[in-house]
């Protein structure tokens, strides 16, 4: 099967079951600071997930392409990916359990969907410990659709639990979906430490909501968030046993072997990192709201994968400008399904080849820093903070210098390398953690009031500076906001006066925040802010603070603005060539 009728297929069957479909969102998220990219389908969902009424109604599905950037070092193996879709499905307060898992067991084995071997499914479930019991009901199900109890793994937290998206929120057991990817008959036990077994669909079951006291308490809504990679059901389909042998890698592996002369059998690890991380920067540089290579966040993430797969590269021998035609690959592949990409080319090419430049330079400079080192320990071993710091500081993958310091007849501290890079680990995931930390995703009171802020803000800023003031970003928590808006240059302190008193102008005046749904072209005509109407479909959501504010919008909000307290500005800087950051807090 081809991805496109996969994707026709799984959107053909829900829609058939009574979900209405949506568009994918961005991969760059809109309001939420937990995470620099979109990393799987309920993530432009998550304020419906948690009580907000969605436009298209309770039953939704749709293709989401995703980014996730915590495997980026592991990317090599059969499975992991940085860009991937994800399938889903969701019932927001309709079917439950016994629902989703029927649904996908059906998708996965009748012969008019996928057809996948019963005998070569497995399932885990959560196991219970003390703040939820055992999913018996889950359990129950499975065996009921001729799963035999072998085939049941019950597991922790760890494995079988989602959320909450925030320190609280809604949360619940999951039941994951396994697939016998090996060449011989699949054994009677399903043993989740083998991977052969691959996981490939995750029925996520939202019904506790965990409190600031880390109580779990039944919610009155109950939540299905379900979610399918592509990349491995096409690969379990045609019993592959290899993602990268997929039509969604398959031409650039391809592509790679004619430009290196090199077979993707003999160069595994190689050919799949890079055809990964060009397609993964191809996507994100080629997004609605497209990021180019920089040191910090996102761009950070682009640099990083361009340049690795420059490096990678290298070891094929292969140099110069040989992501392009990876690229134009990349394009061939996807055009039809995703068509703004296709419309971007020039400039993602443009801003692949000024990376791969500038890293070039970067790279002889880390040839000459080797060259230092290996002098210095002639005849010994070089020592991992060493190869580290060759590494982090010019990009070179351990494989390059292990490569070279062969070519000196010189051995590395393998362990000494180990080390350091788990501190770095460690230090990147702890500063990011702190980076990220709250946010509009846990919807706390606080969060809710700084998020309902922040459209007051927007309409006081375009009331006083002018309306050419357009939202570029936010990051909101529990303890203030972070609001980035196009303003070509610094505002004067009479400016930022006039904007905080007409917000506490506003929030004087209690005025209601009514939320309205209508059609997109309704809502711009009357007027409507809207910058996120691709994740929602052709019914949006909107709110209004009388004709004061109005935006298309996800929520969550107050119901008064008597509620916010007093706004009060902080700090106001630049965030980029004509943007500027406002930094506000509220008091009671």
């Amino acid at each position: 099967m081809k991805s496109s009728e996969l994707r026709e297929n799984f959107l053909a069957f829900f829609k058939g079951k009574g979900h209405e479909i949506i568009p994918s969102a961005s991969l760059v998220p809109e309001n939420d600071p937990t995470v620099l990219f979109t990393t799987a389908g309920m993530h432009p969902l998550v304020p419906f997930l948690l009580g907000e009424k969605h436009p298209s109604g309770k039953r939704l599905a749709n293709v989401q392409i995703c980014i996730r950037t915590d495997d980026i070092d592991e990317v090599g193996d059969d499975v992991h990916h940085t860009f991937f879709e994800m399938l889903g499905n969701w019932s927001l307060g309709d079917y439950f359990k016994e629902e989703a898992i029927k649904m996908s067991f059906e998708f996965l084995t009748d012969s008019k969907w996928l057809g996948l071997k019963k005998d070569r499914i497995a399932v885990s479930i959560f196991a219970g410990d003390k703040d939820a019991p055992q999913d018996e009901e889950s359990e129950k199900i499975w065996l009921s659709l001729g799963i035999p109890q072998k085939r049941i793994k019950k597991l922790g937290k760890k494995d079988n639990w989602w959320g909450p998206a925030g320190e609280t929120g809604p949360c619940g057991p999951d039941t994951e979906i396994f697939y016998w990817s090996g060449k011989e008959k699949a054994p009677e036990k399903f043993d989740s430490e083998d991977k052969r077994w691959i996981e490939i669909w995750n029925d996520v079951f939202m019904q506790y909501f965990k409190s600031l006291d880390g109580k779990y308490e039944l919610l009155s809504q109950k939540n299905v968030d379900t979610g399918m990679g592509l990349e491995r059901i096409l690969s379990a389909i045609g019993s592959l046993g290899d993602d990268y042998k997929t039509d969604v890698f398959w031409p650039i592996i391809k592509e790679l072997e004619d430009l290196s002369g090199k077979k993707y059998e003999d160069n595994k690890k190689e050919f799949r990192i890079i055809s990964d991380h060009i397609k993964a920067a191809t996507f994100i540089t080629g997004d609605r709201k497209g990021v180019e290579p920089s040191n910090v966040g996102q761009g950070y993430v682009v640099r990083k994968l361009i340049r690795r797969a420059i490096r990678y590269g290298r070891i094929l021998k292969l140099s110069g400008d040989f992501l392009i035609p990876l690229i134009e690959k990349v394009l061939e592949i996807y055009s039809d399904s995703y068509p703004y990409l296709k419309a971007k080319e020039d400039y993602i090419i443009d801003v692949v080849k000024k990376e791969g430049e500038k890293f070039e330079k970067t790279l002889e400079q880390g040839l000459r820093e080797f060259k230092i080192k290996a002098e210095k320990n002639e005849g010994k071993v070089i020592p991992g903070k060493v190869i580290f710091d060759l590494y982090q500081s010019y990009g070179f993958p351990f494989e390059l210098t292990e490569e070279m310091a062969k070519e000196k007849g010189l051995s590395l501290d393998k362990k000494g390398f180990k080390e350091e890079f788990r501190g770095h680990q460690e230090l990147s995931r702890t500063a990011s953690a702190g980076m990220f930390k709250g946010g509009l995703a846990d919807t706390g009171e606080k969060a809710v009031k700084y998020h309902t802020a922040t459209h007051l803000l927007l309409a006081a800023l375009r009331q006083v500076l002018g309306e050419y003031v357009y939202q570029r970003g936010s990051n909101i928590n529990a303890e203030r906001l972070r609001f980035d808006f196009s303003h070509p240059q610094k505002m004067t302190e009479d400016e930022i006066k006039k904007v905080e008193e007409l917000v506490n102008e506003k929030i004087k005046e209690n005025i209601p925040v009514v939320c309205r749904e209508m059609s997109l072209e309704e809502a711009r005509k009357k007027g409507m802010m809207g910058i996120f109407e691709s994740k929602y479909g052709e019914k949006v959501k909107t709110y209004m603070i009388e004709e004061f504010s109005k935006e298309i919008c996800g929520g969550p909000h107050v119901k008064e603005t008597g509620e916010l307290g007093n706004f009060k500005i902080l700090k106001e800087e630049s965030s980029g060539a004509g943007i500027r950051r406002i930094k506000a807090v509220l008091n009671p």
